[in-house]
């Protein structure tokens, strides 16, 4: 039975053509950034970890370039030519841009070469303590019991020591050297990394995923490596580049004292301790490497904070 063509009209009307349908995709269908992504925009608008970082980096581009953009050796000494002032100075020598010391030694190249000592010394050290640490801090956070118990009674013991003093003590007895520093801080600043790796793994270790890796026959050790540790390497990496800069203060001082990296190396420390006695009259013999030291430490912490912020953003004051 066909209806009328009226009808027919009123019961198929005709679409108009130029008609703009909108879908709105759900925030739930919207596309997710990666964790890589997230933390690479937070750091793009993060000012203290971009100022951090690029301050760091010109430092150890300079330090490994040392060789190539150093204009002198180092270790050449030219007693005529001792204590020239910088080239800001009315009595500077574009042949000696920041001048020389007390030896005649071309500043600006023992400051590039310094640059290496102190970078080598805070990396160093980091490494060191952070294997004790860590290594400490899982079993204490993972086992707890009486492990929990032995590795709290050596990290009070630890603290109890205070570093500058056990530090100067141990230089003493075995002598300063670039090895002696690097493998006192090395096993002085360890505390850090076990009580921060101790309560991060205190936290993670009843998690469903570590059940769930439990309940699936995976060892103790393959459950830390692979569940445990992976979750709080970014904690590590903050504590890490504290320590870096503390290590690094750490050498300056005792270089500055005698008994850290020994001469001829161009420690920045050890640049200061040998300029105090011109403080007075030559103050740039001190100024330059101290200002280098500050610039350094302060991007270190820069970057930790930095680094803080950007892993862990709900941890933020």
């Amino acid at each position: 039975m066909s209806l009328p063509p009226d009808t027919a009209a009123l019961a198929a009307p005709a679409l108009p053509q130029d008609i703009e349908v909108s879908i709105e995709v759900p925030a739930a269908l919207a596309p997710v950034r990666s964790p890589t992504g997230l933390v690479l925009q937070r750091g793009l608008h993060h000012g203290g970890f971009l100022i951090g970082a690029g301050i760091l980096g010109l430092i150890v581009l300079a330090a490994l370039a040392a060789p190539l953009i150093a204009p002198h050796d180092p270790y050449a000494q030219d007693v005529s030519r001792r204590l020239i002032p910088p080239i800001w100075h009315a009595k500077g020598s574009w042949d000696h841009v920041l001048g020389t010391d007390k030896l005649g030694r071309d500043y600006l190249s023992r400051l590039l070469y310094g640059g290496q000592i102190s970078l080598l010394i805070g990396i160093s050290a980091a490494l060191i303590s952070g294997l004790i640490g860590t290594v400490l801090g899982l079993c204490a956070g993972y086992f707890g019991g009486w492990v929990d118990s032995v590795v709290s009674y050596i990290v009070t013991t630890r603290l109890a020591m205070p570093v500058v003093l056990v530090a100067l003590a141990m230089a003493s007895l075995v002598g300063g050297s670039l090895k002696v520093v690097v493998l006192v801080l090395g096993f002085l600043l360890w505390d850090r990394f076990a009580v921060v790796t101790r309560a991060a793994t205190q936290q993670i270790r009843n998690q469903d995923f570590v059940s769930a890796a439990r309940a699936s026959g995976l060892t103790d050790l393959r459950i830390v490596l692979q569940e445990i540790l992976p979750n709080i390497l970014n904690a590590l990496i903050v504590v890490a580049t504290l320590e870096m800069a503390h290590a690094i203060l750490l050498e300056a001082a005792l270089s500055f004292l005698g008994l850290g990296v020994q001469p001829p190396l161009p420690s920045w420390g050890l640049m200061i301790a040998e300029g105090k006695q011109y403080m007075f009259f030559q103050p740039w013999v001190i100024t330059i490497p101290g200002v280098a030291l500050l610039f350094l430490v302060l991007a270190i912490n820069l970057l930790g904070d930095g680094l803080r912020d950007i892993t862990a953003p709900e941890g933020r004051n």
